[in-house]
């Protein structure tokens, strides 16, 4: 096994070396069975289960966490329990194939508006039932694709595992530690290329874990691990062997990778005259905003939908690509200064955390100086609220990455809310990576069908309602990626999809819902929801014992382990 933690692994010499194993290892990869490639996952699930405490530990240094903290259990949940769903829901996949059939066969099937018919992936079992009550996923398909051709489309490239695809490039994100390695599963699985996954510098204490949870592909010569700054991504990348990259990041870095640096990039990108000469996929964030409906609501669900957004916004300390940068409310909603207090509360009294992800501070202070008027709260956070007509643009168009949260009011009451919320975050924000609606069972049930209508009027990968489009991350059956259209040129935030790991074809968005109040309170008011506070919200109080057992269960799911899990989940 061969990975690149040599003296010498950040050199060109590096790169050779391990782009000539994976062009002997594509043809190793070519050979194996659907059975072999299964077993190979196994292996992977299992050995992340095993070193999740040392994965969790290199995340808790990188990202300078005290290790007593709840806050944990976010590396944790979107660590080795993502990457352990990842991996279990391929080898479904692969074992449905194995056995002549479709991995999404016994899916259930719905209808969208505009033509769409829609793959339910979550729950997709009597577990995802459990613990995740109340909360569902549906893949929309883009118009026109009924369920027969998904069924028969699903599986992608692993229809025809013999034939690959050469090598791919991924460029693994530097904030969410199984982005990476789920975009090596996805580009071997997927697209049947053996992968160079270059780590992002801020991970680099990830190496040796990766290294051992990747064990089982990287012997088969289907995987090499390298590290290194942007010089050696350059090489990398322009490298004549490669066939294909793969990107998380910033917009700015893809334009830099696609176009060059510089005023020269700048002006290759407005005549559309990349440099780089093979395709390229990418997940790059975006400005994404949070509609919330006006409504009558109780105190407690101020509260907790307070609880909600911020979250949204600093989970992980604000560094997500799909973190909440800017609420939409309507300034005709009587309860509008309750909530903006409570909300205010939230942002302030979270759990406290360093500012780890290099540039943070430089952007906190970038927002400050664009609304002096913000509210600058502990531990660096920035609440921008009543800000003048007009004088929008940078909350709306620039991608803080930091924890700055940005409230716009739109002088309409309920029946034009809804359809002015939309038109405004498609024209208006830059990005479509996700979206989030925050809205009482009561105002659904009003809008009727024309809720649905305004969910598929926006042109976002993910749409999440009542919930955070985070749980579409974390739902391995999900698409995750931009809405399509983008151009390589006009990249906003990227083209094409990950995760996904039922490999359906022709996929459009993925929707998720979730309660609108946690149990008991959902019980009560007739939501038929048992999920109490969810274990990402950053105020729950045992997220790190949770994630824990989660990821355990994920890998190896039993029903001896739902108690615990109750358990621990109930005293968040």
């Amino acid at each position: 096994m061969r990975v690149a933690n040599s003296p010498d692994s950040t050199g060109h010499d590096a790169v050779d070396r391990a782009l000539e194993d994976l062009s002997v290892g594509e043809k190793t990869w070519g050979s194996l069975t659907l059975s072999d490639r299964r077993a190979l996952l196994e292996k992977v699930r299992d050995l992340t289960a095993r070193h999740a405490e040392e994965w969790v530990a290199a995340a808790v240094e990188i990202k300078k966490l005290d290790p007593t903290s709840p806050l944990v259990g976010e590396e944790w949940i979107s660590g080795p329990y993502a990457f352990a769903g990842g991996a279990a829901t391929l080898v479904h996949s692969l074992a449905a194939l194995g056995a002549g059939d479709s991995p999404i066969a016994g899916a259930t099937f719905g209808s969208a508006p505009g033509g769409r018919t829609t793959v339910r992936v979550l729950p997709l079992g009597i577990f995802d039932a459990l613990l995740l009550n109340g909360f569902s996923a549906d893949v929309w398909l883009q118009p026109g694709v009924d369920a027969a051709h998904a069924k028969q489309a699903a599986g992608l490239a692993q229809l025809d595992p013999a034939h690959t695809h050469g090598i791919g490039v991924v460029l693994g994100a530097g904030n969410i530690m199984s982005i990476a390695p789920l975009d090596t599963l996805y580009e071997l699985f997927a697209h049947n290329r053996v992968v160079a996954l270059k780590l992002n510098p801020i991970t680099d204490p990830m190496l040796p874990v990766l290294a051992k949870v990747l064990a089982p592909l990287i012997d088969v010569g289907a995987v090499r691990l390298l590290t290194g700054g942007a010089e050696l991504g350059t090489y990398l990348v322009n490298h004549q062997s490669v066939d294909h990259v793969h990107m998380t990041g910033s917009s700015i870095t893809h334009d830099t990778i696609v176009f060059g640096p510089g005023e020269k990039g700048a002006a290759r990108r407005a005549a559309n005259e990349p440099l780089l000469d093979k395709p390229m996929t990418s997940e790059l964030g975006g400005v994404s905003p949070t509609i919330v409906f006006p409504g009558e609501w109780s105190a407690a669900d101020i509260k907790y939908q307070a609880e909600h957004v911020a979250t949204q916004r600093l989970h992980n300390g604000g560094y997500n690509c799909v973190a909440s940068q800017v609420v939409v409310l309507s300034s005709e909603w009587k309860q509008r200064d309750q909530f903006l207090a409570a909300l205010r509360t939230a942002l302030d009294t979270a759990p406290g955390r360093a500012p780890y992800y290099p540039g943070s501070d430089n952007r906190v202070g970038s927002a400050v100086a664009s609304y002096p008027a913000a509210d600058v709260l502990t531990g660096g956070r920035v609440l921008i609220h009543d800000i003048d007509p007009g004088k929008e643009i940078d909350l709306l168009q620039t991608e803080y990455f930091a924890p700055v949260l940005g409230v716009i009011e739109l002088p309409y009451g309920a029946d034009q809310f809804a359809a002015e919320a939309v038109r405004t975050v498609n024209s208006d924000f830059v990005g479509t990576l996700g979206i989030n609606i925050v809205a009482h069972p009561k105002t659904i049930r009003g809008l009727g069908s024309r809720f649905d209508e305004l969910v598929a009027e926006l042109n976002y990968g993910t749409v999440a309602v009542n919930a955070w489009t985070g749980v579409g991350f974390l739902t391995a059956g999900a698409t995750w990626g931009a809405f399509p259209g983008h151009t390589i040129d006009d990249i906003q935030s990227g083209m094409g999809i990950v995760h996904n790991a039922l490999l359906i074809d022709d996929a459009e968005r993925t929707v998720v819902r979730g309660p609108f109040r946690p149990s008991p309170r959902s019980i009560i008011n007739r939501e038929w929801a048992i999920s109490p506070k969810p274990p990402w919200f950053v105020t729950n109080r045992t997220a790190a014992t949770t994630g824990r057992l989660l990821t355990a269960f994920a890998a190896r799911p039993s029903w001896t382990k739902l108690p615990a899990i109750f358990a621990s989940a109930l005293r968040g």
